[in-house]
């Protein structure tokens, strides 16, 4: 039987373990990963809101550390990792592997939703495991730090942007511009980047559902 409260559960990657809050409901299309951007984390206030959405529309969480409990006090000192896209995508690519060993998880379709910095190691995992990643959605991210991945990348990508953010949604249309995926912009009315205004976080939210919902669960067998 697949979970439908959510639990903490240790993510043992080859090089370390993270920690995350790992959601299933009882009919699931799919999975979404949740790739948090700088200085954030599991328990990030607007990803958990965007992760009860999801469930909503019988899709599984997963939100995960990208960082170590010690990396992250390094990090609120230096900021030393938090655009070190080369360490947090090889850390997604990590989970992505670590999944197919979970019985609960090898099954489904796999989502990225990435925030911030967070998009672009989203954005690179999705290029480095094409058969693994089925979709992206980017919120206020920062696709264009990917770089070269960009034009790699297979899975469908959503990039929700803030109307009330230009640079950083300049930087999303130079980056769609390199992709060769199926892909889209969203841009949301009134929202600067965190997406704080009222209804905006809701807006995005119910974008990444319609999104992931069109591009998850073709192989899905819910129980």
């Amino acid at each position: 039987m697949l979970v439908q409260t959510p639990r903490e559960i240790s993510i043992r990657l080859p090089r370390t373990t993270l920690r995350g809050f790992l959601e299933i409901p009882a009919r699931c299309r799919g999975v979404v990963l949740f790739v948090h951007g700088s200085g954030s984390s599991r328990f990030s206030r607007r990803n958990r809101f965007v992760a009860e959405q999801l469930r909503a529309a019988e899709l599984g969480t997963l939100l995960f550390d990208l960082l170590t409990p010690r990396e992250s006090e390094v990090d609120e000192q230096t900021r030393h990792y938090r655009f070190d896209i080369r360490l947090l995508s090889q850390r997604v690519i990590d989970v992505l592997d670590w999944s197919l060993a979970r019985h609960n998880l090898r099954e489904h379709d796999i989502g990225l939703f990435g925030a911030s910095t967070g998009a672009a190691a989203a954005l690179v995992a999705a290029a480095e495991r094409p058969q693994r990643v089925a979709a992206v959605v980017s919120r206020g991210g920062r696709p264009d730090l990917a770089g070269a991945a960009l034009a790699r990348v297979q899975a469908p990508t959503l990039l929700i942007v803030g109307a009330n953010d230009p640079e950083v949604l300049e930087l999303n249309r130079e980056a769609a511009a390199q992709l060769r995926c199926e892909h889209r912009i969203d841009v949301v009315a009134g929202a600067s980047h965190l997406f704080e205004e009222p209804g905006t976080l809701a807006e995005a939210a119910a974008a990444a559902c319609a999104w992931f919902q069109r591009h998850l669960g073709a192989t899905t067998n819910p129980r």
